[in-house]
């Protein structure tokens, strides 16, 4: 299969599950997941979806067990119907911290920030009475 279409199929279905997953009622998968990352396999076999919840990591390890024991036939059944493929690939969920990883380096550097910008405060300060 040519690589442009991979990919092109690969966008379509990250964008009809994140849609699918607002629409799980098993209480164990968080309302607040997100898809990070989709990789599927050259012959469409098979999906790997990366997803990670805001709650953090306990959350996210929970939402996954539920997603690959129950939910996953459910997901399957509803993104053939959705999309129309002529093979629909077998879902597996993988946990992704990804988000909370980012959440606290972007904390470092605002706290960085903070730091440098009462340093130069203090430089300013230091200039004038001289």
């Amino acid at each position: 299969m040519a690589g442009y279409k991979l990919n092109r199929v690969t966008s379509d279905i990250k964008i009809c599950m994140s849609e699918l997953l607002r629409e799980v009622k098993d209480p164990r998968v968080s309302k607040l997941i997100s898809i990070v990352k989709l990789d599927v396999s050259g012959d469409m076999s098979y999906a790997t979806v990366y997803v990670s919840a805001i709650e953090g990591a306990e959350a996210t390890k929970e939402s996954v067990k539920a997603l690959n024991k129950s939910a996953c036939g459910f997901l399957r059944r509803e993104l053939g119907a959705r999309m129309k493929l002529r093979k629909v690939p077998e879902l597996r969920f993988v946990a992704d911290n990804s988000i909370e990883i980012s959440s606290e380096i972007l904390g470092i550097i605002k706290s960085f920030e903070k730091e440098t910008d009462k340093g130069t405060e203090g430089d300013i300060n230091e200039q004038k009475t001289v």
